[in-house]
């Protein structure tokens, strides 16, 4: 009997705790640090998709002594490979397009702007821990690409 009762514990336990570890596709949601922390990306819900802007920049405006753009403004998507998008400010800007939850805390099928370069990528998020997120870039298939560590 005592067997019994204890089999009977041990799998509610263990089924409680497999739904708290269980992640799902929200869980990605909310503002995270780029790599070099110079940017805060939120990601947000598209209708059942996953996008991401930029709500943050250490250096929203250009410095003095700057050649890219006006010392004092707001940084521009002057990269952009579309001239009629250059006019477009870098902080609000949406950079993380159309991810799908695949399942196991990883997101595919989205693609990635990188305003630095003006170039778009193909990418796919793994959520490493609540508060790792890592992006990968690539081009063609994902052997060739980067991956960048975000956190929250």
């Amino acid at each position: 009997m005592k067997k019994t009762t204890l089999t009977f514990l041990l799998c509610i336990i263990f089924i409680a705790a497999s739904h708290v570890f269980a992640s799902s596709g929200d869980d990605i949601l909310g503002v995270w640090y780029n790599q070099d922390k110079d940017a805060r990306i939120e990601i947000f819900k598209c209708k059942d998709m996953y996008c991401g802007k930029i709500v943050w920049l250490k250096e929203p405006d250009y410095p003095v002594g700057s050649k890219e753009g006006t010392p004092g403004q707001p940084k521009l998507d002057h990269r952009d490979p579309d001239p009629s998008l250059r006019s477009r400010q870098v902080l609000g800007l949406v950079i993380m397009h159309d991810f799908k939850y695949v399942g196991d805390s990883l997101w595919k099928g989205g693609r990635i702007y990188d305003p630095k370069t003006g170039n778009t990528y193909r990418g796919r998020i793994k959520q490493v821990s609540p508060n790792q997120l890592d992006l990968r870039g690539y081009v063609g298939i994902s052997l060739f690409g980067r991956t960048e560590v975000w956190t929250r």
